[in-house]
C-alpha cells in the first residue's frame, strides 16, 4: 500500500483487522437517523441505507442488497483517503465494499472484486468516488455493519441497518404509522335523558340487593389531587380493614374510568337500524377494545352544539353486539330527530357491577374474625385429626395424601392453603377432597371457585369424569353470570345449568339450598349472597387459583358466607401470576397482592407447618430439562419431574441437543406499533414463530393442538393468529402468558417480541412485557410437557437475571441458535433466585408477620405483576373489560351500571359529628346480622 500526503506509514491505515460486534440497536444509534451534510465540511459521505419513515430499509431474504457511497471532496485541495474499512459486519462478514457496481443476481462476472476494505488513494478537488456497499442475506433479522472513512484530518462513521425479512414478514408490514392517541378531556354527565333498558327476562328481584357505592366526592378528589388517605398511609389493619380496601377500589376505579375514557370517539356517525335501534361502529370492539356487552350504556350528543353546558346528552343502551358494531337504544326523541348523516360524540361507561362487589365483600369481611383474616403465631396453634382414606379418582402422591386428609379432618379458621407449583396437580387434590366430601361425608355442602368462566368448568368436567362417582343433576350446579354467552357452555354442562331463553339465571335460594356442590367463578359467588343463601350452609369453600385474586375478590365467596366452622381451602401458587390491577397507586398499596400471598408471610404458612398448609413438590408435566430452572430459581430446587418418560413426544430431530428440549433461537428483529394501537408486534419473530411450527407440524408427530405460543403483547397474538389462519393452521392456540396459567401443551413456542433496548427499559421500569416479572417468566416457561422453544433477541433477554439464565442454560447444553451472543455476565437478583424460593424465613422475601397492635405490614420486594396495557399502552391488557363473566379468561373485572339503589358506608374519613357517633359517609342499611352464639370467639 502506497503512502500519500504528509502522514507516516504508522499513521496511513489506523483501523486494522475486522473487528466482531454483537449487537446495534438502531434506536439508540441516533446518529443512523441525522446524518446531515455539513456544509463547510471538507469531505460529504453519502448515507448508505438510510432510514425510511424512522425505520431500517426491508430487503428480502437470501438477496444481495447493494448502495451507492459518494465520497466528494468539496475543498479546493487534494484530500487523502486513508482507508475506507468495513470496522465490523452483524453476521460477520455479510457487507463488503467495492469500486465497481456489483453484477446481477446469477451473474458470472469474474471480474469483480470485493472487500471489506478499500485501498488509499488522494481525492481531488471537486472529485466524488463512488464505492458500493453491498450486504448479502441468508437469514432473517436485523443486518447491521460499521463502516469508518479515514479522510484527511477526519474519521467519518457510518453505522448501517438493513432489517432482512421473507414473504410472511413482508405481509405483515405495516403502511399506517404509529400516532400516540390524544388523551381527551374527561367527560362529566351531570344530566343525561336516560336511554332504553333492554327488557329483562324475569321481573324477579334479588333478596340482598347490591348497594350503589358511589365514591364519595371528597374522596375522589383527594386521589384525584394525587394524595394518599392516611388510611392507606397507615397500612392494613385489622381495625382499618374496610376502609383500607375501599380506598384500594376506589383508587382502581378512577383509574378504570380514566381508561375507558380514550376510547371516547367525536364526530362520528349512527345508523338507523330498523324502527328501534342505532348502529355505532366501534374499531377494536371485536378485540374487547373497548369490552361492551349487552346491557352497557354509552352517552352520545351533537357534535355541532358547541356549548357543552348547553347541549343534551342522550344514554343509549346496548342491545346487542355484532364484531364491532353495537345495537344501541336511546329514548324516543332522539330517534325521532336522528339523521344517519348527523355527527355525534360518545362517551363510554364502564360496568360498576363488579367494583360494587368488590365494595360489598370487604365490608362484609370485617365480620370475619382476626383468627381468619390475620391468622399468627398468638393464636392457639391448631392441630388436625386425621384418618386413612382410599382416594377415589385414583393414586395419589404422599403430599397429596396429606393435603386431603388435613381438609378432611379440618374443622374450620383459619383457611387451609394448598402450595402447588406448575403441574403438581392441585386441582386434581382439590377435585379428589370434593370426591370424598360428597362420598362419605353426606352432610357437607360444597363451594368451589376459581377466577374464570373456564377454569371454572375445568373443575366440573374433572369432577364429573369420574367414573366410579354418579352425580345427581339436582346435588350439582354450575352457576353463571347472565351476561355469559350461552354457547360459551359445553352441551354436556347445560344440564347443570338454570337458564329462561339461553339466558342464564341464578336460582331462588329454595332451589339453591339443595345442591350439594355449586361452582362458579368469584365474582358471580356473590349472586349466592344475593338471593340469601344463608351463612354456614356450606361446610367447605374451596378457592382455587387463589394467587390470581385480589383480596377483595377473594372475600366475596367468603365473607358473607363463611362461619368460624366453615372449612376454607384456598389453592395455589404466589410465584405464579398475581391479581391485575389497571391502578399504579393501588397496585404500590398491595391492591395487588393476594389474600393468599398475604398469608404466606405468616409463619403459620411460611414454616410449612401441615396443620395450616401443604406444599406439592411432584410435577407431572414437564420434562425434567425443562423443569429444572424454574425449580432452581424459584422453589428451592425441591421440584420433582414425575411424569412417565414414556410419554414425552419424540422431538430429537428438532434440535441441536438431541437430549436437551429446550431451544433458545436468537433473532434481532424489530419492534413496532401500528395506527393508533399502542400494543407491539414483532413481524420478524411472527415469521420464526410461523417456521418453527411448520417444521413440527411436518416432521408428523406434532398436531396444530399440540402446540401453543405464548406472547406478551396482544398484537403480536393478533399477527400470529392471523398468519396461521392464513396458513390453515387454525388449531394452534395463541395468547398471552394470563390466557395459559393452569395450561398445558406439549410443545410451547415464547416469543419475546422486545428487540430495541429504550423499550426494554420502559417496560422494566413499569413491569410489562416478560421481563422483570418474574411471575410471567415462571409461568411461561412451566406450560411446556415436551419442548420450549423461545425466540427472541438475546441482547435484550439477557438484561433481565431470569430470562439471562435461561439463555446461558441453553447456550451450555449446546441448544442455541441464531444471532451472535451477548458478553456474558452472570446477575444476581436479591428478588427471587436460587436462595430465596418460598418459606418463611426472617430474611425472606416474604416479610416477617409484625401484627403489634393490629397492624399487618407486608411489603414484599418481589415486582409486581403489572398490566401490559394499563396507562402505560405498553403491552396486553390495554382495555378493561366490562365483564369477567362473559365468557373471558381472567381478570377483566370492570364493573357494571346496575340501577340497584343504596348508599355506601365508607368509614374513610373522621367524623364531624363525634358526639353522636356518626360517620360523615353512614350508610342508612342496618349492618348484616351477625349471630354472636355462632361468632362469639372474636368473629362478631
Amino acid at each position: 500500500m502506497s503512502t500519500v500526503g504528509y502522514r507516516s506509514e504508522d499513521e496511513c491505515s489506523v483501523i486494522g483487522e475486522k473487528a466482531e460486534i454483537g449487537f446495534l440497536d438502531f434506536e439508540e444509534e441516533r446518529s443512523v437517523c441525522s446524518y446531515v451534510a455539513d456544509d463547510g465540511a471538507p469531505v460529504i459521505v453519502s448515507v448508505p441505507f438510510a432510514f425510511k419513515n424512522g425505520k431500517p430499509q426491508s430487503v428480502s431474504v437470501g438477496d444481495t442488497a447493494a448502495e451507492l457511497i459518494t465520497i466528494n471532496n468539496t475543498t479546493e485541495e487534494p484530500v487523502d483517503l486513508w482507508s475506507v474499512h468495513i470496522f465490523a459486519s452483524n453476521p460477520p462478514d455479510s457487507f463488503t465494499l467495492s469500486l465497481t457496481e456489483p453484477p446481477p443476481a446469477n451473474s458470472n462476472a469474474e471480474s469483480f472484486i470485493e472487500s471489506f476494505r478499500v485501498e488509499d488513494r488522494m481525492l481531488q478537488p471537486g472529485e466524488i468516488l463512488k464505492i458500493w456497499l453491498s450486504c448479502k442475506t441468508k437469514d432473517m433479522g436485523m443486518y447491521s455493519s460499521v463502516v469508518y472513512f479515514d479522510v484527511g484530518d477526519e474519521k467519518i462513521e457510518r453505522v448501517v441497518f438493513l432489517l432482512v425479512e421473507d414473504k410472511i414478514s413482508k405481509s405483515l408490514a405495516s403502511n399506517r404509522p404509529y400516532s400516540r392517541t390524544r388523551k381527551k378531556d374527561k367527560f362529566v354527565v351531570d344530566n343525561f335523558v336516560p336511554g332504553s333498558r333492554p327488557l329483562a327476562k324475569s321481573n324477579r328481584k334479588y333478596v340482598n340487593r347490591l348497594p350503589r357505592y358511589e365514591v364519595p366526592k371528597d374522596i375522589r378528589l383527594l386521589l384525584e389531587g394525587n394524595q394518599v388517605p392516611q388510611v392507606v398511609e397507615d397500612g392494613l389493619t385489622r381495625r382499618s380493614y374496610a376502609s383500607y380496601f375501599k380506598t384500594l377500589i376506589i383508587m382502581e376505579e378512577i383509574q378504570l374510568e380514566d381508561d375507558m375514557s380514550t376510547y371516547d370517539m367525536e364526530c362520528i356517525t349512527m345508523r338507523r337500524r330498523g324502527n328501534n335501534f342505532l348502529s355505532l361502529e366501534v374499531p377494536g370492539l371485536a378485540e374487547r377494545r373497548p369490552s361492551l356487552v349487552h346491557g352497557d350504556s354509552i352517552f352520545a350528543r351533537l357534535a355541532s352544539e358547541q356549548d357543552e353546558g348547553a347541549t343534551r346528552v342522550y344514554q343509549g343502551f346496548v342491545h346487542r353486539v355484532e364484531a364491532d358494531e353495537v345495537y344501541l337504544k336511546f329514548d324516543h326523541e332522539f330517534h325521532l330527530y336522528h339523521r344517519d348523516e348527523d355527527l355525534y360524540n360518545v362517551y363510554f361507561t364502564y360496568n360498576r357491577i363488579n367494583m360494587r362487589r368488590l365494595y360489598q365483600a370487604v365490608e362484609a369481611a370485617e365480620n370475619l374474625g382476626a383468627e381468619f383474616l390475620f391468622p399468627s403465631t398468638s393464636s392457639k396453634r391448631r392441630s388436625i385429626k386425621t384418618n386413612d382414606l382410599v382416594p377415589i379418582s385414583g393414586s395419589l402422591n404422599e403430599e397429596q395424601m396429606c393435603s386431603i386428609k388435613m381438609i378432611l379432618g379440618c374443622r374450620g379458621a383459619p383457611p387451609y392453603v394448598i402450595h402447588g407449583p406448575p403441574g403438581t396437580g392441585k386441582t386434581r387434590t382439590i377435585v379428589e377432597a370434593i370426591l370424598q366430601l360428597y362420598q362419605h361425608h353426606k352432610n357437607t355442602r360444597i363451594l368451589v371457585c376459581a377466577p374464570s368462566n373456564s377454569a371454572a368448568d375445568h373443575i366440573l368436567e374433572k369432577l364429573l369424569a369420574e367414573k366410579d362417582i354418579e352425580f345427581r343433576e339436582n346435588e350439582v350446579f354450575r352457576l353463571n353470570a347472565t351476561a355469559r354467552p350461552y354457547e360459551d357452555v359445553k352441551p354436556e354442562f347445560l344440564r347443570f345449568c338454570f337458564f329462561d331463553e339461553m339466558i342464564f339465571k341464578c336460582p331462588p335460594v329454595n332451589a339453591l339450598n339443595h345442591y350439594r356442590i355449586v361452582v362458579s367463578t368469584y365474582m358471580s359467588a356473590s349472586l349466592l349472597f344475593a338471593e340469601d343463601v344463608a351463612r354456614g350452609h356450606f361446610s367447605h369453600i374451596f378457592l382455587d387459583e387463589a394467587g390470581q385474586a385480589s383480596e377483595p375478590e377473594t372475600m366475596i365467596p367468603i365473607a358473607h358466607l363463611c362461619r368460624r366452622d366453615t372449612v376454607v381451602v384456598l389453592a395455589g401458587d404466589p410465584l405464579q401470576l398475581g391479581p391485575v390491577i389497571f391502578s399504579k397507586k393501588a397496585d404500590e398499596y398491595k391492591l395487588g397482592v393476594s389474600f393468599l400471598e398475604r398469608l404466606f408471610k405468616c409463619e403459620l404458612y411460611g414454616s410449612g407447618d401441615v396443620n395450616y398448609i401443604t406444599k406439592l413438590v411432584r410435577n407431572y408435566r414437564c420434562h425434567p430439562e425443562i423443569l429444572y430452572l424454574p425449580s432452581k430459581l424459584f422453589y428451592f430446587g425441591e421440584l420433582m419431574a414425575c411424569r412417565d418418560p414414556s410419554t414425552f413426544m419424540v422431538t430429537a430431530e428438532f434440535l441441536p441437543n438431541k437430549e436437551f428440549p429446550v431451544l433458545f433461537f436468537g433473532i434481532q428483529g424489530c419492534d413496532e406499533r401500528e395506527g393508533n394501537n399502542p400494543s407491539w408486534f414483532n413481524r420478524i419473530e411472527v415469521s420464526k414463530v410461523v417456521e418453527t411450527v411448520g417444521k413440527l407440524i411436518n416432521g408428523g408427530k406434532i398436531r396444530e393442538e399440540d402446540i401453543g405460543i405464548i406472547t406478551p403483547y396482544r398484537q403480536q397474538v393478533l399477527k400470529i393468529k392471523q398468519t396461521l389462519e392464513n396458513l390453515e393452521m387454525p388449531d394452534v392456540k395463541v395468547g398471552s402468558v394470563e390466557q395459559f396459567q393452569g395450561q398445558e401443551k406439549e410443545v410451547i413456542i415464547v416469543s419475546t417480541v422486545r428487540s430495541t433496548i429504550k423499550h426494554n427499559e420502559f417496560d422494566r421500569i413499569h413491569c410489562l412485557g416478560f421481563l422483570s416479572n418474574h411471575r410471567r417468566f415462571n409461568v411461561a416457561i412451566t406450560r411446556a410437557i415436551s419442548l420450549l422453544v423461545i425466540i427472541g433477541n438475546p441482547h435484550i433477554i439477557c438484561k433481565d437475571d431470569h430470562w439471562s439464565q435461561m439463555l446461558w442454560h441453553c447456550v451450555d447444553h449446546s441448544s442455541y441458535l441464531g444471532c451472535s451472543l451477548p458478553e456474558r455476565i452472570e446477575h444476581y437478583d436479591e428478588g427471587v433466585g436460587e436462595n430465596s424460593g418460598f418459606g418463611y424465613d426472617e430474611g425472606n422475601t416474604w416479610p416477617s408477620n409484625n401484627i403489634e397492635g393490629g397492624q399487618d405490614s407486608y411489603q414484599s420486594k418481589f415486582p409486581k405483576p403489572g398490566t401490559d396495557e394499563t396507562g402505560w399502552s405498553d403491552g396486553w391488557n390495554t382495555f378493561p373489560s366490562n365483564n369477567v363473566e362473559s365468557g373471558h379468561d381472567g381478570w377483566n373485572t370492570l364493573p357494571s351500571n346496575n340501577g340497584e339503589s343504596g348508599q355506601y358506608d365508607w368509614n374513610i374519613l373522621p367524623s364531624n359529628n363525634v358526639e353522636a357517633g356518626q360517620d360523615s359517609f353512614q350508610s342508612d342499611l342496618p349492618k348484616p346480622v351477625t349471630d354472636e352464639a355462632e361468632w362469639s370467639d372474636g368473629w362478631k
